[in-house]
């Protein structure tokens, strides 16, 4: 026989590839498991090859989905990944943000909330490290940019007070939204995260600049401040 032969091995993973597409094609994201979501996109990196054990081992190690998605590719790098498929975990991850960004842009900020909070969730609830965001906003509650200023907790809060009011002037804000993460998963505000928001929010009422909340995401969940009777 002339031509190339598969192996029994090559065969098999490209047949349980082909009916994953045909589950997926059939009955949407819903129809596979996080191993097989991670599997298949492992198979777009790896040709050729089982991707099931390696799949059902990088969800163990970095502790579900959203971990693994979210971690940074020097993290992904030291575990032994290779750029290849470190590329397609990130580029699904940069696929999933895009889509629940584009929810909340086509319609004020704050009638769009439930948009607004799974997106942050995503973007931002698996982090290893914390982030402090703003979410500067314009005179019809739209917003005008999406920024992250400094790493790290809430200390030092007269510092970051100073950087968010001239930032939201420079931009021409109205209103801002202030958004971080807990990296112990646990959402529940902070007495740091109370006394920056306070002073926050009295520097721009001098300066007539709203604050409209500020959202604490963790894996655990997220919450408001504003829901809880703090702003």
């Amino acid at each position: 026989m002339h031509g190339r032969v598969s192996s029994p091995i090559t065969q098999d993973s490209s047949g349980h590839r082909a009916r994953l597409r045909q589950r997926l094609f059939d009955g949407g994201e819903g129809a596979l498991l996080d191993h097989e979501l991670v599997e298949y996109l492992l198979a777009l990196a790896i040709p050729r090859r089982d991707t099931k054990a390696q799949a059902k081992q990088l969800l163990a190690m970095f502790g579900g989905i959203g971990p693994l998605l979210s971690a940074s590719s020097d993290t992904l790098r030291r575990e032994g990944l290779s750029d290849s498929v470190i590329g397609a975990l990130k580029i699904a991850e940069a696929t999933a943000l895009r889509l629940l960004e584009a929810r909340t842009e086509a319609a004020p900020i704050l009638s769009s909330w439930d948009a607004l909070g799974d997106y942050l969730h995503a973007a931002m609830a698996h982090r290893r490290t914390e982030e402090v965001r703003i979410l500067f906003l314009n005179a019809k509650n739209m917003l005008i940019a999406n920024e992250a200023l400094w790493q790290g907790s809430v200390d030092e809060a007269s510092v970051h007070v100073r950087e968010v009011i001239a930032r939201a002037i420079a931009l021409g804000a109205t209103g801002i939204i202030i958004v971080h993460n807990h990296s112990s998963g646990d959402p529940a505000p902070s007495q740091q995260d109370i006394r920056l928001t306070r002073d926050l929010v009295d520097a721009g009422r001098h300066m007539k600049v709203t604050v409209h909340d500020h959202v604490i995401v963790g894996a655990n969940g997220r919450t408001s401040m504003r829901a809880m009777g703090l702003i």
